[in-house]
């Protein structure tokens, strides 16, 4: 059998096989959305591509948000030997590679921008890497990173670039990134005969959550698997089947979803708790983790205020990991509801952390002689518990008696909140103290 000759792929032919998000990545900085506070007229990003003075960057933004797209657009306006690098595909190995390419365009004073997509995915070795290049001015790299460089990128690296922030893009800005695909004849989807209505639009660009390449990559679908010349609504729910949630368990969104819940519970917002509590549960958080931070709230932001609150967080940790899910998250509902209503006091959580000030800085300061126990003979003659008062010799178990060491005596740690239980028990010891003090004057 003749093997069938090869056919080289003209640029149209190689245009039309990539993806509608790949074909239609803007080229030039007027044609990108969303980050005017970077790219617009007289903006920082802007100023130095134009007066090609660039330094070493991270872009920090979701995705989607066009942080390697202001590369490419970077790499066409630059003078500069411009090297695309992935950090999911590559290593030191390449590092090793790009160092000597650049060493040799140096000698023809050709200066080298290296741009380092997914950054955070190398780890701190790899990254450690590059320090001496940039440093030297071997080359300016360019990082790329969906994951907060305060925790993705080692500190001396971090030190050396500038960070941008990119926005997410917005509904209105991806429908405007829809209808030009739609109108481009030479990258988009122009040459067709479909129609997208702006409902069905709306609904790609509300799916896309600030993500241009989801929404172009739906509007393809959408068109490849439309059987009319009208894309409707129906058409769209169809290419969309199931919308993935922004959440990386290991990332900054997990911390920042977790925060939410935490401040919405400790805020006796129950509405709030309960739609952050869906999103986590949603998105395939462990119930556990969820529980436990739950067991550190009724403790640290409710305690004594509502003493039950630490029961029910219990109870709902015990409950879950005898029933599972899908059940479990009624419990988890019934715990955070009511952990959200409940009186609110940090009062233990604050006299813990203040009494733990105090001992690192005072030290080991001596108990006071009366309320140590004298277990010997010695001891006793030592003085060693003389002079204690047993507590339930008195009316209602309680005397007035020093506890804490002579130099902090009279030092408050625990000061409860006038709300829920605790204002039970400052009535409680005012009592307490106020009718000691009246057996003493007589």
């Amino acid at each position: 059998m003749k093997k069938a000759p090869s056919k080289k792929m003209t640029d149209s032919q190689n245009q039309t096989f990539k993806p509608l998000a790949e074909r239609m990545r803007p080229q030039k900085l007027e044609d990108c959305f969303g980050q005017e506070h970077l790219v617009s007229e007289g903006k920082l990003l802007r100023r130095m591509i134009e007066s090609d003075k660039l330094s070493s960057l991270i872009l920090w933004g979701p995705p989607g948000s066009g942080k390697t797209t202001i590369a490419r657009v970077i790499a066409n306006a630059t003078s500069s030997h411009f090297i695309f690098f992935s950090a999911i595909l590559s290593g030191v190995k390449e590092i090793r590679e790009i160092v000597k390419e650049a060493e040799e365009l140096f000698r023809q004073n050709v200066r080298t921008i290296l741009f380092v997509d997914e950054i955070h995915r190398f780890n701190k070795a790899q990254q450690d890497a590059f320090l001496p290049y940039v440093e030297n001015g071997l080359f300016t790299i360019i990082g790329a990173t969906t994951d907060n460089p305060s925790f993705e990128v080692i500190a001396p690296l971090l030190s050396r670039c500038k960070v941008l922030v990119l926005k997410p893009l917005t509904s209105e800005q991806i429908t405007a990134i829809l209808k030009r695909a739609m109108a481009d004849e030479t990258s988009g989807l122009g040459g067709l005969s479909c129609v997208v209505e702006d409902e069905a639009l709306a609904a790609i660009a509300e799916y896309a959550d600030g993500d241009a390449r989801v929404a172009l990559n739906t509007l393809e679908t959408a068109v490849a698997l439309a059987t009319e010349e009208k894309i409707d609504l129906t058409a769209v729910h169809e290419a969309i089947q199931q919308k993935p949630l922004l959440y990386d368990k290991g990332g900054e969104e997990h911390y920042n979803v977790i925060s939410a819940f935490i401040k919405s519970l400790r805020g006796s917002d129950p509405d709030g708790a309960l739609y952050w509590l869906a999103r986590m549960l949603e998105a395939g958080e462990d119930p556990l983790f969820i529980l436990r931070r739950m067991v550190i709230l009724a403790s640290e932001d409710i305690g004594n205020a509502d003493p039950r609150a630490m029961q029910i967080a219990i109870s709902a940790l015990q409950g879950f990991q005898f029933v599972g899910m899908p059940e479990g998250r009624i419990i988890l509902g019934q715990a955070v509801t009511y952990l959200a209503t409940a009186p609110k006091s940090n009062a233990s959580y604050v006299g813990i952390n203040a009494a733990l000030a105090e001992v690192r800085k005072s030290g080991g300061l001596p108990v006071p002689l009366h309320i140590r126990n004298a277990p010997t003979k010695l001891m006793k003659q030592l003085g060693y518990g003389s002079g204690y008062r047993y507590a339930h010799d008195y009316a209602g178990g309680y005397t007035e008696q020093q506890y804490l060491p002579d130099k902090l005596k009279g030092r408050q740690f625990y000061n409860p909140a006038p709300s829920g239980y605790e204002k039970s028990i400052i009535e409680r010891m005012e009592l307490l103290r106020s009718s000691a003090k009246n057996k003493e004057k007589k």
